[in-house]
């Protein structure tokens, strides 16, 4: 038996390529003469050689599909089956290409198979094809289909109907429901349907816990089936006798509500299910016209294309949540009774499909994450670069291949470090800054601004300390002023002086070394966390102002780490901090994902904690201050002794690891 596909080298077609050569025949496939490799690759998958699968040259978008004359004269009464699948399966393509592909590509595939003589014609149309009807479509209604504004049910629909009138063929219709991969090994070739969706469940459980209940939405049914089902149907019926003109569903039956949907794939990937669906319908009674207002209002379009752009879900798929159409399936039932061809339950086979996804398809994976691919050639400048997060972190930026700024207040120590990384291949550029002198700072600006242009990351990590209880600081106001020079005024003078350029080339990173007592606001330390909440702040507002030019700030909220800023409190010795290679790994991650904010799990519960009930935040913070003494130079004495930590002292700092006492 002799078989002519379109689109045999596709998603659906290598598969039914498969089943139709076990069927003892031989297989011809269009394929453009620049895509003689994928039926290689097919040919190599199947383990099959061109006397098998042969290749048919020609274009799915010319008439008689560009078969030329020869080709065809070969082909004249030879063809049994002649199987139409190539379409554009793109919610997201263009109108201009679907109807290319879909509308005038049938029209083609139609002229063929009368050119050649074909015995039979399958059309592989889509449920698309029934638009948004509303109610049960059955397998007999076509003229019915309502609502086919958007280009893919459009064209889905207006090429079913180039074979129901111009066919002359005798042909067969098949109407597949959302195809996904297959349900024993997962395999797909692109994000379609649900997979849309995968991103976001995957976020929700990088975010939060899997027994954590979140709330989502119900919509509307899901037609969805895996990809040998459809096959297996496909090749049944297509063999079977007196069933010339029918339609065929080859859809699930009972299918899965949306929300459901994302609770089956939520526990396949291990994400938190939706404790709470809520049905949109419920919003019925708002006037249309008030809900379209509310969605054309600029700051909700910004917002919503934000979130769908930052999960990769294509805006039009939104309107397919709460479909409207259930498919009547009698057809079907009928002609695979007493077979095993059936639809298989989708919590059966989810966790592979997931899977596939996660190893294969996740957008994510064809990216490049690494700090390498981030800032190589990139004009990276880092403050306080000569010891603790700043040095750590210029030797990350110079290892990457960034051309790296660093400055600081002692030239021989900067200097030294420059040496030292331009010998490990850094291409690093030292200039002497006092980040508290405000025309030191002005200086800096112009003297990079010279040399290198722009800045497109600016670390601000040049920062002054204070552990002091306020008792003890009732005369010392020039701790609060000297401390606010450098943590704030210092770095906002920077972002001022290299933000004109960065605003101008629409790009650019700020990369504020803040801390978590920011978000736990930490006893002893009140000149330390106003600077650093007032930094925030200002990022805050000047990222409001920047977000369409594409300027961004990342506020780390640093727990405690072990550099020469904590050297003289000696209790933290005994105390769990992180390491400077830590923190930088933490810088890093900032200039590579650029996210709004970093924190601990456990900085972040303070803050929130604070929010819902500062009473019992401010007593927790209490209770540390009360544990842990002033340091010796805090309290204006003088011992050579290292302070005794007790057993209470070091459980407490284990469970509130990272915070400064």
């Amino acid at each position: 038996m002799n078989y002519f596909l379109t689109g045999g080298t596709g998603f659906i077609g290598r598969f039914l390529v498969e089943k139709l050569l076990a069927r003892g025949g031989t297989v011809h496939v269009l394929v453009r003469e620049q895509s003689q490799g994928k039926l290689d690759d097919l040919r190599e998958r199947l383990g099959v050689d061109d006397s098998r699968i042969k290749a048919v040259i020609g274009d799915l978008t010319s008439t008689r599909l560009g078969i030329d004359g020869a080709a065809m004269d070969a082909l004249e009464g030879k063809i049994d089956h002649f199987f139409h699948l190539a379409a554009v399966y793109d919610m997201g393509a263009d109108e201009e290409a679907q109807a290319a592909t879909n509308i005038e590509g049938t029209r083609a595939a139609v002229q063929a198979a009368e050119a050649m003589g074909a015995k039979r014609f399958h059309h592989v149309s889509s449920i698309a094809a029934a638009g948004l009807f509303k109610g049960t479509f059955r397998e007999d209604m076509f003229e019915e289909a309502e609502k086919l504004d958007h280009p893919y049910l459009r064209t889905k629909h207006e090429s079913e109907k180039v074979v129901r009138e111009e066919c002359k063929v005798p042909f067969r219709i098949y109407r597949p429901g959302m195809v996904i991969g297959h349900s024993q090994t997962g395999e797909m070739d692109k994000i379609d349907g649900p997979y849309y969706f995968f991103k976001m469940i995957q976020k929700i459980r990088h975010a939060l816990p899997q027994w954590v209940p979140t709330i989502g939405l119900e919509g509307g049914r899901l037609n969805i089936v895996p990809v040998d089902f459809v096959v297996n149907a496909m090749d049944h019926i297509a063999h079977l006798d007196g069933e010339d003109g029918n339609c065929f569903h080859l859809v699930d039956s009972d299918p899965y509500k949306v929300g459901e949907v994302l609770n089956i794939f939520s526990e396949a990937g291990h994400a938190p299910r939706m404790g709470m669906r809520i049905d949109s319908r419920m919003f019925g009674f708002i006037p249309p016209f008030i809900r379209q207002s509310v969605k054309n209002l600029p700051p909700v379009k910004r917002i919503t294309g934000a979130l769908l752009d930052d999960l990769g879900i294509p805006a039009s798929v939104m309107s397919f949540v709460n479909y409207p159409t259930r498919f009547d399936t009698r057809e079907l039932e009928r002609v695979l009774k007493g077979t095993d061809i059936e639809v298989p339950r989708l919590p059966s086979y989810a966790a592979v499909i997931w899977d596939f996804w996660e190893r294969n398809l996740d957008p994510d994976l064809f990216k490049d994450r690494t700090l390498k691919g981030t800032v190589e050639g990139k004009v990276c400048v880092v403050t306080g670069a000569t010891s603790g997060i700043g040095l750590a972190t210029a030797e990350k930026l110079a290892e990457a291949g960034a051309i790296l700024v660093i400055g600081a207040r002692t030239k021989e120590t900067l200097d030294e470090v420059a040496a030292q990384l331009e010998a490990n291949g850094g291409n690093v550029h030292a200039y002497q800054c006092d980040f508290s002198d405000m025309e030191d700072c002005d200086r800096f600006v112009k003297t990079v601004l010279d040399n290198h242009g722009h800045v497109d990351v600016l670390v601000n990590n040049a920062g002054r300390s204070i552990r002091r209880s306020l008792s003890l600081a009732f005369d010392r106001f020039h701790d609060f002023e000297r401390t606010m020079q450098l943590n704030y005024f210092g770095s906002v003078r920077l972002i001022m002086g290299f933000a004109p350029a960065m605003l101008e080339r629409r790009g650019g990173h700020v990369v504020n070394i803040s801390s978590i007592g920011v978000l736990t606001n930490a006893p002893r330390f009140s000149a330390y966390v106003a600077s650093k909440s007032a930094l925030d702040a200002f990022s805050r507002c000047a990222a409001a102002e920047w977000s369409d030019r594409n300027v961004t700030f990342t506020t780390i909220n640093m727990p405690l780490v072990k550099t020469p800023m904590i050297a003289p409190t000696k209790i933290y010795d005994s105390v769990p901090t992180l390491t400077p290679e830590e923190a930088a790994d933490m810088v890093a991650d900032a200039i590579v994902h650029r996210p709004k904010r970093i924190a601990t799990r456990l900085g972040v519960f303070a803050s929130v904690l604070h929010s819902l009930a500062p009473k019992v935040g401010e007593i927790v913070m209490n209770t540390g201050y009360r544990m842990f003494p002033d340091s010796a130079s805090a309290a204006g004495t003088k011992t050579t002794e290292k302070p005794k930590v007790s057993t209470e002292q070091v459980a407490f700092a284990a469970i509130m690891r990272g915070i400064h006492w």
